[in-house]
């Protein structure tokens, strides 16, 4: 029997919709209200693969969104800082088809300028579905 759709997330400080063309084209939402970097995507017909899953470039998009933006609040607490994927792979353990799907971010090193971070991919059920290691630079203005 499939998951019951989850409650849409509050719109509000740290919660970030339509920020680029790539977000509002899929419709995922970020959350960054405790400070860790999510993004969740209600999972839609228009995000499948030929065999009916959630296709592996919209994995991979949801995992570089939710790393990029960890590495931005290593750098500053609001996230605004501007980054730059230098370097990503990813691991796609299981497929999804219905229900919500949460992508997070973790930094696990790097300093002011080049900042390393895992991501992971769960479904609502909490099973793993994809995870991602990432470098990302901090992009200077």
């Amino acid at each position: 029997m499939p998951s019951p759709q989850p409650e849409p997330l509050p719109d509000g400080p740290g919660i970030v919709r339509g920020e680029t063309g790539a977000q509002s084209l899929l419709g995922y939402v970020v959350d960054i209200r405790d400070g860790t970097a999510r993004c969740h995507l209600d999972i839609e017909p228009k995000h499948g693969n030929r065999h009916g899953g959630l296709h592996g470039g919209v994995i991979a998009c949801l995992l570089d969104n939710a790393m990029g933006y960890a590495a931005a609040l290593k750098l500053d607490p609001s996230g605004k800082t501007k980054v730059l994927t230098v370097s990503m792979t990813s691991q796609f353990l299981a497929s999804a088809r219905e229900g919500r799907v949460t992508a997070s971010g973790t930094v696990t090193g790097g300093g002011q300028s080049l900042l390393f971070v895992d991501g992971k991919l769960v479904d609502q059920d909490g099973r793993m579905i994809a995870t991602a290691s990432g470098v990302f630079k901090r992009v200077r203005t």
